[in-house]
């Protein structure tokens, strides 16, 4: 078989793999040999399978930070790694993913009242929205998942911490403390860490370095991808 030209595009970091998977799928068909042509497509980066049901951006942050662009992903077609990676055979196992982690944000932030009282077609346009970069059809339904009911803000903050090397870390966390003083990345960190790995390791969201006394309500409201989750990437300090 013929070595298939690089492919290259340009995708939003808040998007996910799956949703241009059939586009890359379709370059490097040709260059495949037949025994593999119905074969689950998966990438790999550095040796390290790619989760697709993380942001893009995400895996970036966790994985590539301080890498020049373009990002350098390896397409393939044989050996699936059952053991680290859930199969996504179509978008629909995307979509319900999705929906899935807005409804546990939702949860978390309002008991999940307001996403039950959305209806099939605000699920929809919220997924369809994310999926052709719609902006204004996105947060149209996006903006009732963020709105706060009180001065105090979210119920909890819905974050998660990645790591290169072990499954993702989460915790209830409310934005004040019970003495009403608001929050910060500090103090998210004390809670889930240690003094020492806050100090010797970078902390990463939406690619980038946000100040440590930034309040976590306003990290949840700003920086969280659509998911509505504040993705939060631990990542080593350079050398």
């Amino acid at each position: 078989m013929s070595v298939p030209d690089s492919y290259y595009l340009m995708v939003p970091r808040v998007s996910y793999l799956p949703l241009v998977m059939e586009k890359v799928r379709k370059h490097f068909l040709r260059s495949v040999s037949s025994e593999f042509q119905e074969s689950e497509m998966w990438l790999e980066y550095d040796g390290t399978p790619l989760k697709w049901h993380y942001p893009i951006g995400v895996l970036f942050d966790m994985m590539a930070q301080g890498s020049s662009l373009p990002w350098t992903i390896t397409a393939h077609f044989s050996h699936f790694p059952e053991h680290e990676l859930m199969h996504c055979n179509n978008r629909d196992i995307l979509e319900s993913h999705f929906i899935s982690v807005v409804k546990e944000a939702d949860g978390l932030k309002h008991r999940g009242h307001v996403i039950t009282n959305m209806q099939s077609k605000d699920h929809k346009q919220l997924w369809s929205g994310l999926c052709n970069d719609k902006f204004d059809q996105f947060w149209a339904i996006n903006r009732k998942l963020m709105e706060c009911s009180g001065e105090d803000g979210f119920r909890h903050i819905p974050f998660r911490f990645h790591f290169s090397s072990q499954p993702p870390m989460q915790c209830l966390i409310r934005p004040v403390s019970d003495d009403g003083h608001k929050l910060t990345l500090t103090d998210l960190l004390k809670e889930v860490f240690s003094e020492e790995s806050i100090e010797k390791d970078r902390i990463i969201i939406q690619g980038i370095e946000p100040p440590m006394d930034t309040p976590l309500q306003w990290l949840s409201e700003h920086l969280s991808h659509p998911d509505n989750f504040l993705h939060i990437c631990q990542v080593p300090s350079p050398a």
